[in-house]
């Protein structure tokens, strides 16, 4: 018989060590026509880094809404990809969990983390109830005030006609302002939060955190510099900070340490990453992308607040929620076994085709502009949700008072993370009204 010769191209050799080791950071990615659905997993960080994940969505959407991932770094989990599916799992607590974690990322055993937003009622509805007032009407009145002077100040100080870094010079500084706000936290040291939060939840960005050991020392750190102003806190009358609300809460003031620095963790990034992933996000759709809705808001600022909720659409900055089965359950075809992994992947969700027009394109005008899922549905929407929305609101007042427009110098660089969907930086440049 004679040797049958294959002929291997680099091309096949590339997707071969995509299938086994992920892809390598810099490479290209297969197409989305060229993946095995049955063994693919979009966790990969690279996918994120690149931002080269919409088109395998979109297959994932077409043809397996729900899929079964059975390998990955963080075990086998499940896909829920388009708008409806997610709400059914969004909106069904007492068949889909959220105990034990909200990432594709299982806790470790020895270093459990409880948070409000990882629990189930009754205990979520307690703990959430006890730090929910200060995004109440009434706190967001008086925020107003505050931040708009500190965007105006910001904005002030910084360099017109020369190049830099809009995540840093003001994504970062407005929200870590607004955080240090919310805890009444030493303002000197407020850029402490951004790094805690950065930590937090990019235990698996070699960027960020370069070993367990790191890992665990700098959230470790977190929890001593906060048990040190509970232990000022709780000792004195209640304050309306939330340190303070956590320190004399009912349903609180028990908590372990372990139980404290989780929910320390769910307030930074809630209030830190969301908010300024979508400050950034907006700049770069609108002034880069999409320039004529841009010139549609300075035509007409009544365009606003839809403007601020499709900047969130678009942006989506937590690309997916976890949760957990609690039984066998019937999902678009597919059955989910109780104790199975379910991601709810609002980045797709939030581009369904099914659900909106032109759901690629940032469209300011969009009819029911705040049906998208940025902020999750059910029990666990965002607390902090309408705060956000000032913020973005103010900050885009702002701009529109003083700048004809803001140039992005180049691509940003994104994160190379599944959960948190957001830019590391982007070089921009100022151009004020004449």
């Amino acid at each position: 018989m004679a040797d049958t010769v294959t002929t291997e191209t680099p091309i096949d050799r590339g997707l071969e060590q995509f299938r086994k080791n992920g892809l390598v950071k810099g490479a290209q990615a297969p197409k989305a026509s060229e993946i095995d659905l049955a063994t693919f997993d979009i966790t990969d960080p690279e996918f994120w880094r690149q931002e080269i994940y919409w088109d395998y969505f979109a297959r994932m959407r077409k043809e397996a809404p729900v899929l079964y991932t059975p390998e990955s770094p963080y075990g086998p989990y499940w896909n829920v990809t388009t708008y409806k599916d997610i709400m059914t799992v969004d909106t069904s607590h007492g068949v889909f969990s959220s105990e034990g974690g909200i990432t594709v990322v299982d806790q470790d055993e020895d270093f459990q983390l409880p948070m409000f937003i990882a629990m189930d009622p009754p205990k979520h509805d307690l703990q959430r109830k006890t730090v929910q007032s200060i995004v109440g009407p009434e706190n967001l009145k008086s925020f107003e005030a505050l931040i708009r002077s500190r965007t105006t100040t910001l904005f002030d100080n910084l360099p017109v006609g020369e190049t830099f870094d809009w995540v840093d010079k003001v994504s970062i500084e407005l929200t870590t302002m607004m955080l240090a706000t919310l805890f009444d936290f030493p303002f000197e040291d407020r850029r402490k939060l951004t790094r805690w939060s950065d930590v937090a939840t990019g235990r698996n960005n070699p960027d960020i955190v370069t070993s367990e050991e790191q890992w665990r020392g700098e959230l470790l750190e977190c929890l001593g510099y906060f048990t040190k102003l509970w232990n000022e806190r709780v000792n004195v009358e209640p304050r309306g900070d939330l340190i303070s609300m956590l320190a004399h809460g009912e349903h609180t003031r028990n908590m372990t340490p372990q139980e404290y620095l989780g929910n320390l963790i769910l307030l930074i990034v809630g209030g830190n990453d969301t908010t300024r992933n979508s400050m950034t996000g907006g700049i770069y759709a609108m002034m880069n992308k999409w320039p004529d809705q841009w010139e549609k808001l300075k035509a007409d600022r009544s365009l606003l607040p839809s403007a601020v909720s499709e900047f969130i659409r678009w942006q989506t900055p937590l690309a997916h929620m976890r949760r957990t089965a609690l039984q066998d359950f019937e999902l678009n075809g597919q059955t989910i076994r109780k104790g199975d992994k379910v991601l709810m992947w609002y980045a797709s969700g939030n581009r369904d085709e099914t659900q909106y027009t032109r759901p690629n394109d940032l469209w300011i005008e969009r009819p029911m502009v705040r049906r998208h899922l940025s902020f999750g549905f059910g029990i666990h929407r965002c607390v902090g949700n309408r705060l956000a929305e000032l913020q973005l609101q103010i900050l885009w007042e702002e701009i529109l008072n003083r700048f004809d427009h803001i140039e992005v110098l180049a691509e940003p660089e994104r994160i190379p993370s599944a959960f948190v969907k957001g830019y590391a930086s982007m070089p921009v440049r100022l151009h004020p009204k004449k």
